[in-house]
């Protein structure tokens, strides 16, 4: 395993680790190694779902047409059949 130190840790930043380690029972290794696990996307969150990135070279590549062309394919999905809220 790899040790890392941490130098010039702003004071409140330094806090509010002890204060989440206090509030998880937990040491403040422990605390930290938590933290970077969560914020790299290596373990969920405590505060919601893991976010994942594996589709983020993909987000802006469609053409205006090529997104136009997709919402009229769901346009007929996206209707509510009356029948079947009765």
């Amino acid at each position: 395993m790899k040790a890392i130190t941490l130098r010039n840790i702003p004071p409140e930043l330094g806090k509010r680790l002890e204060q989440e380690a206090s509030g998880h029972q937990t040491s403040l290794n422990k605390t930290v190694l938590r933290l970077l696990m969560q914020v790299t996307g290596l373990v969920p969150s405590d505060r919601g779902p893991a976010r994942s990135h594996d589709l983020d070279h993909l987000a802006g590549t469609w053409t205006a047409e090529e997104a136009a062309q997709f919402d009229r394919s769901l346009q007929a999905q996206r209707r509510i059949d009356p029948e079947l809220w009765e």
